[in-house]
């Protein structure tokens, strides 16, 4: 095992059988890895298998077929241990699209940002302590979480309040000083800011970029803007209709995109420029060609589906 690698994706599929004649190809025989200290982005259409990765390497969906290795070990394994399941769950923290739905109503803001804990029966671990500029473990309960608050730009005064009293971008920090508790190694974020405003979006997204260089912790962002993946990934692969077509680090699959999707996304993108704007060429993939059936590397680094 490369010990760079802290999540491995082999021939991953899911498919849901809808009738005797149908079939659903949600993810399609896809491979990728994400290494120890990456923020990799995933980018899409709606309904390309996105929120299906993320749920399985998540551990919430089993898949059809194919591996996930997590530190080496596969993650579905029947012969996983219960420990090893535990300390998986601790490990591998998700963030949801919709930041009102993933928070209990009924529950205050420092119920839910120690809900993690209670489920895992744990205290504040040392090194949870650390990432959140506490001393030790011992630090009393309320100065910890006022630490983990003030991480994501929160106060103390948040605490005693519900999800229903919070704006949107509010809720998406709690729901972040909730993934960060138990001090995770890798983050999934699922489209955490497409349902917020723009200057909140880029509030999230550098604070998210802030997060992940002080604590280290792998990232998988998805999103369907290429342009916001640029910003906060190191690499990035690109899905169509359940398939990755095209991995590559970011500055050369922006600078030399060979899959035709992946052109066509690029061309797509919105540049504050207005006469570029008026002249520029927007391409169009044709969705009934085939995207190919086989990962070739390209250039060093840089697969494409062909």
């Amino acid at each position: 095992m490369d010990h760079n690698r802290i999540i491995e994706v082999q021939n991953l599929k899911q498919y849901y059988q809808i009738n005797d004649r149908l079939t659903v190809k949600a993810i399609d025989n896809i491979s990728f890895e994400i290494k120890q200290g990456e923020v990799f982005g995933l980018v899409g259409e709606t309904g390309c298998g996105k929120s299906t990765a993320a749920r399985i390497l998540s551990g919430i969906c089993q898949p059809t077929d194919g591996t996930v290795l997590y530190d080496g070990a596969p993650i579905y394994s029947p012969h996983i241990s219960q420990t090893q399941r535990k300390r998986r769950q601790q490990e591998i923290q998700m963030i949801f699209q919709d930041s009102a739905a993933s928070l209990n109503p009924r529950m205050t803001v420092k119920q839910i940002i120690l809900e993690p804990l209670h489920i895992q029966k744990k205290k504040f671990s040392p090194h949870a302590a650390a990432c959140i500029s506490a001393s030790s473990n011992t630090t009393p309960e309320p100065e910890l979480l006022a630490a983990i608050l003030d991480r994501v730009g929160m106060t103390p005064d948040f605490l005693p309040k519900y999800p229903g009293e919070l704006s949107g971008g509010q809720r998406q920090r709690i729901a972040i000083a909730r993934s960060l508790v138990l001090s995770p190694r890798l983050i999934i974020a699922d489209e955490p800011i497409s349902s917020l405003d723009v200057s909140i979006q880029a509030q999230i997204l550098t604070l998210f970029q802030k997060l992940q260089k002080e604590n280290g912790f792998s990232f998988l962002f998805i999103s369907h803007d290429l342009s916001v993946v640029r910003f906060i990934s190191d690499r990035i692969g690109i899905m169509l209709q359940g398939k990755l077509v095209e991995i590559a680090p970011k500055e050369l699959l922006f600078q030399n995109p060979l899959h035709p999707y992946t052109k066509a996304l690029l061309s797509a993108i919105h540049v504050p420029d207005p006469v570029y704007e008026r002249n520029k060429k927007i391409l169009y993939y044709d969705h009934s060609q085939p995207a190919g059936s086989r990962m070739t590397e390209a250039e060093p680094e840089h697969f494409v589906l062909k």
